[in-house]
């Protein structure tokens, strides 16, 4: 229910401090006191769009603060939770507007969107009235209605759920089949390019090791020439070699007769000796190296080649050709399985279809009987709100073309104001004050089910008196019983039967020579002086007392 509601500079409003009780309250006033204002204020705390023009003159800002304290378990709590906002007992919601158009919203003190802001207002307030009627009029509302008025809910969610696990299936059945089909249009290409991948069977990293081969083989080409020269004047019969050594032989035969002279040169012919038989050595070993057959270079140069021009073919990297040739050869094997489990996908779909619709045929006809129930229940309440010839029409279209995870079933709320005119639905047919009372007796139908806690109900009784006023006031205190009522009325008949009477009022400030709203809650003795004055205008008489008082002990009874 609504606490409390803080209003601070919002146009004719300094601030006002309002607390409200459980039960029927109502907000009285003459005509031009102000109470369009305190609608509005409790609108913007709502997530009703900002206006600057609503900041009192003078005021940078203004701000108005809602306190609703819901039942435990409330729908509500899981939004805010939803949401990661705080809950606690209590929810806050506080817009303040800035004078020059800007706005900002907050829920228990967080900053939140106006969006968030209506979607929590929608849960817990819906108003009512000729002009302003944020719940029932809406069309899309109307099937969630019926539903909560026939306890159909847990139907609601079986077919829901069905809905869901066909259309999961269904998505899976068009994947397949898309892939199936392009299977299917590629299958020449795809045989004959799974033999020749497969015939060439490409392996991770070969291009790379293929390529280094090659490189290797064409350098120890390059230098094997050179190579085997250099061994053949180091090893042929023009070798330096056999020179160098008969001259050391030749020499070292005449050491003993002049050491001095050719020891020094002796060691240096040694040296050089051991330098070429190394040098013969290294190039033995390197010339062997070179040996390689040449049908290996061949080899490694016509299967890099072979592997680069599938990588252009197909256009892949060459590295990702081992990759391509799975993709392919998966792909060819699901065109010569698909039709299997094509079929067995089109069967699920088939058996999830059947049973979706047989869930939602057995929702329709719970529909229907819950329609009937609640047209019935409305139109028992039409003839004492001066409807008497007004007929309430619970429209239902059943059909495939209605699908949806609600059903096959499209609901809303018609009316007949008199025999002979044309029915419509109820926001288009009926006049002012007739979509008021009709809103209303719906509201009395639906009781509390599918409604927010708390109901505020805009002059509903304008344009109307005696017997319809009454029976308008008994039907808010009905619904009172199950949801907080807030009445903003003209109806004396409805003000006798409230728990709480609010009087809305101006005055003028002499010390600042404007104009001021309040309002304030009145005890009882000031409650019978206003209801006289609903009864007989500006001059209270005694009549108008005893009538007042008259109507309120009867209203008690």
């Amino acid at each position: 229910m609504l606490a409390e509601l803080l209003i601070k500079d919002i146009v004719l409003i300094d601030r006002l401090d309002l607390e409200f009780r459980s039960g029927l309250s109502v907000l009285t006033g003459e005509t031009g006191a102000g109470k369009s204002i305190l609608l509005d204020s409790l609108s913007m705390a709502l997530g009703a769009r900002g206006d600057g023009s609503l900041v009192r003159k003078g005021q940078s800002e203004g701000s108005v603060v809602a306190v609703f304290e819901p039942e435990a378990g409330h729908h509500v709590y899981k939004l805010l939770a939803e949401n990661d906002l705080p809950a606690d007992e209590s929810v806050i919601l506080r817009r303040v507007q800035k004078a020059d158009g800007k706005t900002r919203g907050f829920i228990n003190d967080s900053p939140v969107s106006a969006g968030l802001m209506r979607q929590v207002g929608q849960c817990l307030v819906e108003i009512h009235g000729q002009h302003d009627d944020r719940a029932m009029l809406d069309s899309a509302t109307h099937l969630g209605l019926l539903d909560a008025h026939g306890g159909l809910e847990a139907d609601v969610v079986l077919v829901g759920n069905a809905w869901r696990s066909l259309k999961q299936a269904e998505r899976k059945l068009n994947v397949l089949r898309a892939e199936v089909e392009e299977a299917q249009r590629e299958a020449d290409y795809l045989r004959s390019s799974c033999e020749e991948l497969q015939k060439l069977a490409p392996e991770p990293g070969e291009e790379t090791e293929l390529a280094d081969t090659r490189q290797r083989m064409m350098k120890v080409e390059q230098v094997a020439t050179d190579l085997s020269e250099a061994n053949d004047l180091l090893s042929g019969n023009a070798s330096p070699v056999t020179t160098i050594s008969n001259l050391a032989r030749q020499l070292e035969r005449k050491r003993d007769a002049a050491p001095e002279l050719i020891s020094e040169t002796l060691d240096y012919l040694d040296t050089a000796l051991n330098a070429l038989y190394g040098a013969q050595n290294s190039l033995d070993s390197a010339f062997a190296q070179t040996h390689f057959d040449p049908r290996d270079l061949e080899n490694a140069e016509e299967r890099l080649f072979a592997l680069r021009a599938a990588g252009r073919k197909y256009n892949v990297a060459v590295e990702n050709l081992p990759e391509l040739a799975v993709k392919m050869a998966d792909n060819l094997a699901m065109l010569e399985d698909g039709e299997d489990r094509l079929s067995g996908l089109e069967k699920e779909v088939a058996t999830l279809n059947a049973e979706y619709k047989r869930l939602a045929a057995t929702l329709s006809e719970k529909r229907k009987e819950a329609g009937s129930v609640l047209a019935d229940a409305v139109m028992q309440e039409l003839p004492s709100l001066k409807l008497e010839n007004a007929t309430f029409i619970v429209q239902h279209e059943t059909g495939e073309d209605h699908a949806s995870a609600s059903g096959l079933d499209q609901i809303e709320f018609w009316v007949q104001t008199n025999p002979g005119s044309n029915p419509g639905p109820m926001r288009k047919v009926a006049s002012g004050g007739e979509l008021s009372r009709f809103m209303l007796a719906l509201k009395v139908a639906l009781a509390d089910r599918g409604s927010a806690p708390t109901l505020v109900f805009d002059e509903i009784d304008s344009g109307v008196g005696g017997a319809v006023a009454d029976a308008i006031g008994a039907r808010l205190s009905r619904l009172s019983g199950r949801v907080q009522v807030l009445s903003v009325t003209h109806a004396p008949q409805v003000a006798a039967r409230a728990q709480g009477h609010y009087l809305i009022s101006k005055k003028m400030l002499g010390d600042e020579d404007r104009v001021a709203t309040g309002v304030e809650p009145i005890s009882a003795a000031r409650r019978l002086e206003e209801i006289a004055r609903m009864l007989s205008g500006a001059t209270i008489t005694d009549e108008a007392r005893a009538a007042a008082e008259k109507l309120i002990h009867e209203s008690a009874a």
